[in-house]
């Protein structure tokens, strides 16, 4: 007799359930985008390669219990979660809540206190595509300036940094800074199926680069040493130098949720600590 792992649907090995057949090879290639074994994602799971293997080829029903195991096990964002429990022919687990809607009234509350209170400081929070859902004073302090054209709602971090006509000309470490941001798109892309970042890189890395750049003294001029790679931008007629740090949510049940985070602008050097304060003051 052959074993049904715990917590699966028997099914008939043939012929295959077009019902069903879809959650395959979308389980398929989440585990192949993460480069992970049948064998190893079994393990994690408390399931058998076998099951795995049949589930993908659309041979076995995976019970809603074992796709959300999988899921976690892969790092499946929330959203595309709900799409894995539909084609295997459940509903959908998380709902996607409006930022604005009276339950997320306490979510709101927090998250604005936690920005205010990291002022002087900047620090703002973003949705999936880097649309602006909040921020504090010290952000801006820092907009001041750019034109009413990228300050319109929804107002979008990314362009709003790289945008010949935005922060851009500022950043004396431009082309580092860039580079990074890019990068940090390219990883979100490659983790979530989403059109509208995938656009919104498209523009972004196609914005010209300004000429202004960081001078050989910008660097040797820094009083302490570099922890990570700073954005060091001009603000009134001084250099500002800052290092990021993003916070998200721990064990989201709500897709909203899911994709905010906090982005913060950690000054680092002692000079843009005294500079914010009396900015503040």
């Amino acid at each position: 007799m052959t074993r049904v792992p715990t917590g699966d649907t028997a099914r008939p090995s043939s012929p295959v359930d077009t019902a069903y057949e879809g959650v395959g090879p979308l389980l398929r290639a989440w585990r192949e985008r993460r480069r992970v074994s049948q064998l190893e994602l079994a393990l994690r799971a408390d399931s058998s390669a076998r099951h795995i293997s049949f589930v993908e080829t659309g041979r076995s029903r995976p019970s809603e219990e074992l796709l959300l195991r999988l899921a976690e096990h892969l790092d499946v964002p929330v959203r595309e979660r709900n799409a894995l429990l539909l084609s295997a022919g459940y509903a959908p687990r998380y709902r996607e809540t409006p930022l604005d809607d009276p339950a997320l009234e306490s979510l709101r509350d927090g998250v604005e206190r936690l920005i205010q209170g990291y002022e002087p400081y900047p620090a703002f929070v973003v949705d999936a595509t880097y649309n602006v859902m909040a921020a504090n004073r010290g952000i801006l302090m820092l907009l001041d300036g750019l034109p009413e054209s990228l300050l319109t709602p929804p107002i979008n971090a990314m362009r709003l940094t790289l945008h010949p006509e935005g922060l851009a000309p500022r950043i004396r470490n431009l082309r580092e800074w860039r580079g990074h941001l890019l990068a940090q798109m390219e990883r979100q892309i490659a983790l979530h199926r989403s059109p509208p970042l995938r656009a919104l890189y498209d523009e972004v890395a196609a914005y010209p680069v300004p000429e202004q750049e960081e001078t050989p003294t910008d660097r040797t001029t820094d009083p302490v040493p570099q922890l990570a790679l700073p954005m060091r931008i001009e603000h009134d007629g001084r250099l500002l130098s800052f290092i990021s740090s993003i916070s998200t949510f721990n064990t989201p049940m709500d897709i909203t949720v899911a994709e905010l985070a906090i982005e913060t602008l950690l000054p680092a050097d002692p000079a843009t600590v005294k500079y914010l304060h009396s900015m503040m003051s």
